[in-house]
């Protein structure tokens, strides 16, 4: 690979971290422990919410955030299927049955009309897991409206949207639980992690137990649960990445917008940000309308630029799931025209504009 070649992610890791790891390793306290505390009250603190309880990765969030809400056999669970699998799974794991919701165009989160179509046909719905795909939250204050209403409970995967918000409040502090990923792509991380953050004591200290093999104190276990704790070596680089996060999401936000500005007259739709929204920019993601995508990607990869497909076949359609009975045209529209640019923050005001230009030529190219 060139040394010009352009990534479609940079993992943002220094000094601070190799020597918050240091010391950590010197403590000789490398699992589960007094770290791991800091880092939950701190995410916890950033994002609004009462309570943080660290994982091993998002799925395993998912799962234990799942299992504090009581989702087991027998509930039903809806999601947007235009999301990584993982979603779905979580509710899988539970035993309950998942469902899938359609997504809004603009934004490519679940649209709440559609949701609200089926909760006023009657269908069960005891949790909605909303996904903020790609750093743009969901709409929290009409979906939060939905459960009220209907009482169902609504769980936020914010995996990829670490320090968005919703008329300023952030995620993470919305609903009966949000769940996040520090794989290390995301807008921070902590190499493999996750989080949950909630406002409900009841809910964290379940998800607490769960995730430690149902321990209530020493060797005395309330339930059956799994090993998905996070270590202190992971949640030390957390420390530090959180502390630097709102740096990158400044430098996201600055990449996205120069890219739009590039991209003006390109055949490509580029990120819509309602009104009432702070996108974060895991994923500078534009839908070609009048160029063929996957041409387009190999254009740029020619052109020494990387670019992915976030995702190309939307949950439904995996085998795992193919035998639902879906209705989720937009999404499978969204899947077969997405294109995610390089928008990290390690990225050069000339590497940005080398981005924006070779799309923007692309239309000359093929016409």
């Amino acid at each position: 690979m060139s040394d010009d070649y352009i990534s479609i992610a940079s993992p943002q890791l220094g000094d601070e971290e190799r020597d918050r790891i240091g010391d950590v390793i010197e403590s000789g306290i490398i699992a589960d422990g007094p770290e791991v505390r800091g880092f939950e009250r701190e995410f916890a603190d950033y994002c609004g919410a009462d309570h943080g309880v660290a994982t091993s990765n998002g799925t395993t969030a998912l799962h234990a955030a799942l299992h504090a809400l009581d989702i087991g056999p027998g509930d039903r669970v809806l999601t947007t299927p235009f999301t990584f699998i993982a979603t779905a799974n979580a509710v899988t794991f539970t035993g309950a049955d998942v469902g899938f919701v359609d997504i809004d165009p603009r934004t490519y989160n679940l649209d709440p009309d559609a949701l609200e179509a089926r909760l006023r046909a009657g269908e069960q719905v005891d949790a909605v897991i909303a996904v903020h795909l790609y750093g743009l939250p969901a709409d929290m204050t009409r979906l939060g409206e939905l459960a009220e209403t209907y009482d169902f409970a609504l769980v936020e995967d914010a995996a990829q949207a670490h320090g968005a918000a919703v008329e300023g409040k952030r995620v993470g502090s919305f609903g009966d639980a949000a769940c996040f990923s520090f794989y290390p792509t995301k807008n921070m991380t902590t190499s493999e992690g996750g989080m949950i953050t909630t406002n409900s004591a009841d809910v964290a200290e379940r998800a607490a137990r769960f995730v430690d093999h149902g321990r209530v104190s020493g060797y005395e276990h309330a339930e059956v649960g799994h090993n998905f704790r996070m270590t202190s070596i992971a949640a030390a680089i957390g420390r530090i990445q959180l502390g630097r996060l709102p740096g990158f999401t400044r430098a996201r936000q600055a990449n996205a917008a120069a890219l739009t500005d590039y991209l003006e007259d390109a055949p490509v739709t580029t990120p819509d940000t309602p009104p009432d929204r702070t996108h974060v920019f895991h994923q500078y993601t534009v839908e070609c309308d009048g160029v063929e995508r996957d041409a387009l990607k190999s254009y740029l990869d020619g052109k020494g630029i990387a670019t992915g497909v976030y995702y190309p076949k939307p949950v439904h359609k995996q085998a795992a799931y193919e035998h639902l009975s879906v209705s989720a045209p937009v999404a499978e529209n969204a899947a077969r025209r997405v294109l995610s640019l390089p928008v990290h923050p390690a990225l050069s005001d000339s590497d940005i504009e080398r981005i924006g230009r070779a799309v923007a030529d692309y239309a000359g190219v093929v016409t």
